[in-house]
């Protein structure tokens, strides 16, 4: 995986457990917060941390902000720092930015001033969890629209040792095999001839409705 640069603005639970997976993945991350503690705590798992109030322009623009791909606003409960650190990030030419809404105005708001990419923690998560309940052998997923999913799904016993043609997915269930995930590694476009085996993981494109059905086969 190439190597890219992420900053994180705000270093609470959310922002940091964003950092925390780019780095893991191997990705550069700097993290950066007001409070030197947090800044601090960080320290032990991304690759550079700063103190600096993201809402001042000369702050941000000393720590090197335009030299990273993407810049992730995670600041918590102050609507206003975070809507004036987007804002300045835009104003910079930064030029993607990813921006955690407290509610369904202040997104709005982040839209409109130029956030590429707008996050609701509290709506995403309850949705996961409900995703998660209705779909028991769904282990992610990637929204496309309102009809239309990537997901991840854990593949039912019943369909172990038998090759994708064989089991003949989207002509029964009306969703598509993309990829799939063996010992952590990915077959991209897998051949119809391709034997799933015991463990692996299906990744599936298809309309919701049909992927939720294909997740509770046993």
């Amino acid at each position: 995986m190439k190597t890219k640069p992420y900053a994180v603005i705000g270093l609470g639970r959310f922002g940091t457990s964003i950092a925390k997976r780019l780095f893991e993945a191997g990705q550069e991350v700097l993290g950066i917060d007001i409070d030197e503690t947090k800044a601090e705590d960080a320290e032990l798992f991304l690759s550079h941390t700063v103190v600096a109030d993201a809402t001042d322009e000369r702050a941000l623009t000393s720590v090197g902000i335009l030299n990273f791909d993407c810049v992730i606003v995670a600041i918590g409960n102050n609507m206003q720092s975070s809507i004036l650190t987007v804002m300045i990030l835009k104003d910079l030419g930064v030029k993607k930015i990813i921006a955690k809404a407290l509610g369904k105005h202040h997104g709005q708001v982040l839209d409109k001033i130029g956030a590429n990419l707008i996050i609701y923690p509290e709506r995403d998560m309850g949705e996961r969890v409900a995703n998660q309940l209705l779909s028991p052998n769904m282990l992610n997923y990637i929204e496309l629209s309102n009809e239309y999913n990537i997901e991840e799904i854990m593949i039912p016993s019943k369909m172990a040792e038998k090759s994708l043609k064989e089991l003949d997915i989207r002509a029964k269930y009306k969703v598509s095999v993309i990829a799939i995930v063996r010992d952590g590694e990915i077959l991209v476009s897998p051949s119809p001839k391709k034997i799933i085996h015991r463990g692996d993981l299906l990744v599936i494109i298809g309309n919701k409705e049909s992927l939720a059905k294909f997740s509770r086969l046993e």
